[in-house]
């Protein structure tokens, strides 16, 4: 699995971008949040507040309940504006 991190989620965890080996009992993108916060660090900090998190998988926008498999790529991005 490839997870992207754009804006301060980038900043906050200091890295644009990592594979990783889809974690055990990592089934949707919400239980992804949570792996990620129990990095600790600068990922608690990124994914602290749900509401301000946008999800991406496969370059498709996406709910939290959304399932995920090996393979997959996962971009993290904040809510966008417009005007």
């Amino acid at each position: 699995m490839k997870i992207l991190y754009f804006a301060h989620f980038r900043e906050k965890a200091n890295i644009a971008e990592e594979d990783i080996d889809l974690p055990a009992g990592v089934e949707d993108v919400n239980s992804l949040l949570d792996w990620l916060e129990a990095r600790g660090g600068g990922y608690t900090d990124a994914f602290a507040d749900r509401n301000h998190i946008r999800v991406a998988v496969n370059q498709e926008h996406v709910e939290f309940d959304a399932a995920l498999k090996d393979g997959d790529e996962v971009a993290f991005f904040p809510p966008m504006t417009g005007g």
